[in-house]
């Protein structure tokens, strides 16, 4: 059957396939109107598909054919516009594309549905977008890679300075207080330098404590409540802002990669709150649901704007994300109640908890 004039038929090939698809009242389907881009897209003749319709439906993949049909039946029902991406085989070329299938419906006065349409061949724009994703999760595992390589070199050096930097400066202070006990009296400019030197020592072994906490809190070890009720305690003493904790269960368990992640998480968004929001007040929620953690922190301060997330400098927001995916979680930024920002950080529980949590529910019932 020709196609009427509404259908164009000086389009060339690579336009697509223009066509008029039918579904009739007992389930059967037609193929009243094909132009020639049937033959590049589908390898079939026009006539070959109208004699047989069913011939489309068996070109796509066996996992792809429910979503066409659900569409299809959607876009029936409702007379809404039908947009559907899948994939066909072309027995006769062995080969399989990607392609869009976009129609308008009308009712037909017999009670069928017809579709006025266009199918095109969107392989190489879904091949380029799957090789896109396939970037960016590489991206993403070499950046949870090189965070968690850093995250150790942390661990490493803290320790060394705690263990031999501590060490010796220890060491080079009682060696001091007994240089100091044998000075004469005569001499109280050397006893006044040897004090000084030891005031020295006392600030740089403060020094090498704070270091070595910032690089890696010793707090971690007990548990991540202890670690980010530390934090807390530090922020509220630095800058003056008051932090309240809500952690029901103090006994929470999380794999230490996670405790890592999620403690710098928390790091950052206080660095944002104390540099951008000009808050007075923080609460931060800790809690379980089930087999996931959600850490909630919410400030009284001005808000973020949704300009402020594009920013190309907005690395501290992009670094708490990547940390939250990396640990096959999510990180969502709202607007608090009464004002503010409150960031949301869910992750899964460590295998040790989730079955604890099990076998707490058992008990239960």
């Amino acid at each position: 059957m020709s196609l009427p004039s509404s259908f164009p038929t000086e389009h060339p090939p690579t336009a697509g396939l223009v066509y008029q698809f039918v579904l009739h009242p007992d389930g059967s389907t037609s193929f009243p109107c094909l132009n020639e881009g049937c033959s590049f897209l589908l390898g079939l003749a026009p006539g070959e598909l109208q004699a047989d319709p069913a011939l489309f439906e068996g070109l796509i993949l066996p996992e792809d054919r429910r979503a066409y049909q659900e569409a299809m039946q959607m876009s029936a029902a409702a007379l809404a516009a039908w947009n559907w991406e899948g994939r066909i085989r072309i027995p006769a070329w062995n080969d399989v594309k990607w392609i869009n299938l976009r129609a308008t419906p009308q009712a037909r006065a017999d009670g069928a549905v017809q579709w006025d349409g266009i199918m095109t061949n969107i392989t190489a724009s879904k091949h380029e977008h799957e090789e896109s994703q396939r970037s960016r999760e590489r991206l993403a595992e070499l950046t949870a890679h090189i965070e968690q390589a850093k995250e150790d070199e942390r661990t490493r050096i803290a320790r060394e300075i705690h263990d031999d930097l501590g060490g010796n400066l220890t060491a080079i202070k009682m060696a001091l207080a007994m240089l100091s006990a044998r000075l004469p009296a005569d001499q109280p400019a050397l006893l006044d330098k040897a004090n000084y030197v030891d005031d020295l020592v006392d600030r740089t072994i403060e020094a090498v404590h704070r270091i070595s906490l910032d690089l890696r809190p010793t707090t971690l070890d007990l548990g991540i409540v202890a670690a980010l009720e530390w934090q807390a305690r530090e922020f509220e003493k630095q800058m003056g802002i008051a932090v309240v904790m809500r952690c029901p269960d103090k006994d929470l368990e999380l794999e230490p990669d996670h405790a890592s992640a999620l403690f710098r998480i928390f790091q950052e968004a206080l660095t944002n709150i104390a540099k951008h929001a000009g808050a007075t007040r923080v609460t931060v929620s800790l809690r379980r649901q089930r087999r996931l953690l959600t850490l909630s922190i919410c400030d009284n301060g001005r808000g973020i704007q949704a300009t402020d997330r594009l920013k190309p400098q907005s690395f501290g927001l992009r670094g708490m994300s990547e940390r939250a995916s990396a640990l096959g979680g999510t990180l969502a930024l709202s607007a608090a109640p009464g004002g503010g920002t409150m960031v949301t950080i869910k992750t899964r529980l460590a295998p040790a908890a989730q079955a604890a949590v099990e076998q707490e529910q058992q008990e239960s019932e």
